[in-house]
Formats: C-alpha cells, sequence, structure tokens
C-alpha cells in the first residue's frame, strides 16, 4: 500500500496553507500549460487519478464532462473534495494507485497532477491506466521532474571504509527517496526521465507533447523566485494517447 502521508495531521495542515490548496488551479503555476494539453471535455468520462481536494474534477464537470471519478487514497482529501463538490457528475472513491483496479474502456481521458511520483510500481499502472481508456483517449498527467527529486551533487563521495562511491541519490540510481517536505518521513520514487516515457510506451501508449515546465516572462515578472525553475525545471507534463 502506497504511503498515505496526506493524512497525517501535521503534513495536511501544511499542505492546505500551499496556494493551490487555497486557490485550486489558479494557484498551480504550471496548469495553463497542462490545461492547453487536454482535449474538450465536453461529453466525456473521465478519471482524476490523485484527485486531491477535487479541483480538477470539479473543472472538468464544468467543462462539461459527462462523468468525473476522483480517486485519492486519503480520506481528510476526499472529505473536503465531497463536501465542495454540487455537480451530480462528480463522484469520488478512496483508491490505492499501487494496486488499482479500473474498468477496461471505462474512460475517455486519464489525468493526474502530482501524483504518480508517490507511485512505486509506476509500470502496472501505465498498464492499468491504458486498459481503462478507449480507443483513441487521452492520458495528461504531471509528475515532479526526475530532475528536482534527485540532488545534484558534484563527484564521488566517501564512504566510511574510504571507498569512492556514488551518492545513492544521485539521478542515474532509480528507486526511493524520502525528503523532509511539510512534514518529515515523506516517501517518493526517483525515475529517470528515460525511463518514465518507455514505461508508457512499454504499455501501449503514444507520446503525444513532452514538457519540462519553466514559467514564462510573465509569470517571472510576478514571482521572481521562481527564476531557478529556468535552469532546474520542477514539473514534467506529459499527455500520451491510447
Amino acid at each position: 500500500m502506497a504511503q498515505n502521508i496526506y493524512d497525517t495531521p501535521d503534513f495536511f495542515a501544511g499542505y492546505s496553507r500551499l496556494p493551490r490548496s487555497v486557490q485550486g488551479l489558479d494557484g498551480a503555476p504550471e496548469w495553463p500549460s497542462l490545461r492547453a494539453l487536454l482535449p474538450p471535455l465536453a461529453g466525456r468520462r473521465v478519471v482524476d487519478l490523485g484527485c486531491g481536494f477535487g479541483w480538477f474534477a470539479r473543472w472538468a464537470a464544468e467543462q462539461g464532462a459527462a462523468a468525473v471519478l476522483g480517486l485519492d487514497l486519503s480520506e481528510q482529501m476526499l472529505a473536503r473534495a465531497r463536501v465542495e463538490t454540487a455537480s451530480p457528475a462528480v463522484a469520488y472513491r478512496r483508491a490505492d494507485l499501487e494496486s488499482l483496479d479500473l474498468p477496461g474502456g471505462g474512460f475517455d481521458l486519464a489525468y493526474s497532477s502530482l501524483a504518480f511520483h508517490y507511485v512505486e510500481d509506476f509500470a502496472r499502472l501505465a498498464r492499468t491506466i491504458h486498459h481503462a481508456l478507449l480507443p483513441g483517449a487521452a492520458f495528461v498527467f504531471s509528475i515532479e521532474h526526475p530532475i528536482y527529486m534527485a540532488p545534484s551533487r558534484p563527484g564521488w563521495m566517501a564512504a566510511e571504509d574510504g571507498r569512492r562511491v556514488w551518492p545513492l541519490d544521485c539521478y542515474s540510481l532509480e528507486g526511493p527517496r524520502v525528503t523532509d517536505w511539510l512534514a518529515p518521513g515523506v516517501r517518493k520514487y526517483h525515475r529517470s526521465l528515460g525511463m518514465t516515457l518507455n514505461t508508457l510506451i512499454v504499455a501501449g501508449f503514444t507520446l503525444r507533447h513532452v514538457e519540462e515546465w519553466h514559467p514564462d516572462q510573465a509569470q517571472l515578472a510576478a514571482h521572481p523566485e521562481w527564476a531557478e525553475e529556468m535552469d532546474r525545471p520542477m514539473f514534467l507534463l506529459i499527455a500520451a494517447g491510447r
């Protein structure tokens, strides 16, 4: 089972104060770029994987989606999503993306925002999503950029016995990463850019767009602190087709 860090009090309190939690999609700097990758939603059946507070699910319903299923592991996230959602087209369900099971051909769009880097077995999840989509359907998602998850360290490190070794969290070594973000002990899974894309290809997806997101000039003018993202992208946005 995936780590349910979002239901721990300290993490949930901190996450609830983030701009994207308070302002919704408008508080996510990458949202305009992600939105541009989406197909028209009128009449479509949508699954939102890691739906959080339900911001995207509600937006999809407003765009005319016929049905939106929001899935999340966090009971607290889902409780708030249900309270803030009035549309009868939106339903929420607790689900663990590590063991997710979806009906075959049940959806026209699979969407996810910043959830898959918490999933250990991304290959299984990609196959599950592919099975759940109709032919011609779209798969659009964002994750933390893998280079953001792997700290930059110059050269070798010295082991206790004097040997030279690569740091365990360098980019080329994939696997779990434990960080302190809003709360201690947050577990994520680092995969290289190539591994992420090849996993999608092996699952049967056709890649349509890959974007290493960075702020534009207007965003930099409004938020000078985002300048570091010009050198080291924080987000990876991917659009694929079934």
